[in-house]
């Protein structure tokens, strides 16, 4: 079979998803990885409904993925004395299982280092089709021809932006900024949210940190330049109330610590060429909650129909493209921003009553269960056998 080595750029849910696909049906798999080894920790990621844990399934990771799961616990929205206002129950934002994203990864990969090429601390610095496949350069590596290129390397993609053009026509601001941080202190055992207009400082969790987003225009800053990024929080959230000035004290020495916009990445094609987006890089909503699930399904499609096309790599993508473009749509809706951190006083007081009337969560949640099994998903490896 034609264009059958593949070269993935990024090792964190959706390159190693992929790449576990691929090697399955037969194709040869090189991932590159900006980052000098898997990266631990990090947010909790979460799969609910039949299609994420029938892709689960079929990979053979769903006991795997059960047994390191997490625990979440209900949330709560305080007022400035920590009284509680409002909670969020675990499973609103848990879905049916949660696992935290270095610990998905880490799967991901044990299942695929044996069968496919992992080059750590490298990263892609050029993208030219010519006689048939893609010529690669790299920062360190030496220049390399692939059959295919798939960019699974986040909503900053270097792939789409080499391939596609510059992120600003991509990259949608949605008015709001995050912070991640490992902090160190004492805020009870129950994750607790407390906002003022615009922000919000959130402190415990599954990974016993905290949670800070604010409301900004689009700011400019080095995304390499962790302590410019640990100042532009910490004047976000002078002068809040509640512990935030402890919060946000402790970001200084935070070891864990991960700044960035919440934006949404629209596109109005999933491939140029040999070379496919995935994941974040073609349909990222920062912080919707479906982020995982959209990664996980889109490298079971994109592979299946790689697989089905027998090297035709541009009927693949076309199909790729028509088969998951109106499921991934749910990463066109809605703004965390505006929901974890409502610009007004009153927008809060909205908010915090939706998770106290038993009617309204139930519909939400209804309706992120239709969205999640949106999709008529084919059994890609019993069709791929059959036509052996």
């Amino acid at each position: 079979m034609p264009n059958t080595h593949v070269l993935i750029s990024g090792a964190s849910i959706a390159g190693p998803a992929l790449a576990y696909w691929l090697s399955r049906y037969g194709f040869r798999v090189t991932v590159v990885e900006r980052s000098p080894a898997l990266r631990p920790g990090g947010q909790a990621v979460d799969f609910k409904g039949r299609t994420h844990h029938t892709v689960l399934d079929r990979m053979g990771v769903r006991e795997e993925v059960h047994r390191r799961r997490t625990h979440p616990r209900d949330q709560y929205f305080v007022d400035a004395n920590g009284r509680r206002l409002a909670a969020i129950p675990a499973r609103f934002t848990g879905g049916d299982v949660e696992i935290r994203r270095g610990d998905l990864s880490a799967i991901l990969y044990e299942r695929t280092q044996d069968t496919c090429e992992y080059v750590f601390g490298d990263s892609i610095t050029s993208i030219t089709e010519a006689g048939g496949g893609v010529h690669v350069t790299f920062e360190h590596a030496a220049p390399r021809t692939f059959d295919l290129v798939v960019g699974a390397d986040g909503i900053h993609s270097n792939v789409r932006r080499l391939t596609f053009g510059p992120e600003s026509r991509y990259v949608r601001h949605l008015g709001y900024y995050y912070a991640l941080a490992e902090i160190s202190g004492d805020f009870g055992p129950d994750p607790l949210l407390y906002n003022e207009p615009g922000r919000l400082v959130s402190t415990g969790g599954v990974d016993e940190g905290a949670l800070l987003v604010f409301a900004s225009a689009e700011l400019h800053y080095d995304r390499h330049d962790t302590a410019a990024q640990r100042r532009i929080v910490a004047e976000a959230f002078e002068g809040m109330g509640w512990r935030t000035r402890e919060v946000a004290g402790a970001l200084a020495d935070s070891p864990g610590f991960y700044f960035d916009s919440i934006s949404r990445v629209v596109t109005d094609r999933y491939a140029k060429g040999r070379v496919a987006l995935l994941g974040d890089a073609a349909y990222s909503n920062t912080m919707g909650g479906f982020g995982t699930g959209l990664a996980m399904v889109g490298a079971y499609v994109l592979a299946g129909e790689l697989a089905l096309a027998d090297g035709d790599h541009g009927t693949a993508l076309r199909r790729y493209e028509e088969r998951f473009r109106g499921y991934a749509r749910i990463a066109r809706k809605g703004n965390a921003g505006r929901f974890l951190a409502p610009p007004s006083r009153r927008g809060i007081r909205m908010r915090n009553l939706l998770f106290r009337s038993g009617f309204l969560l139930g519909w939400m949640m209804r309706m992120s269960d239709r969205f999640a099994t949106d999709i008529d998903l084919p059994d890609y490896p019993s069709e791929i056998a059959r036509h052996k």
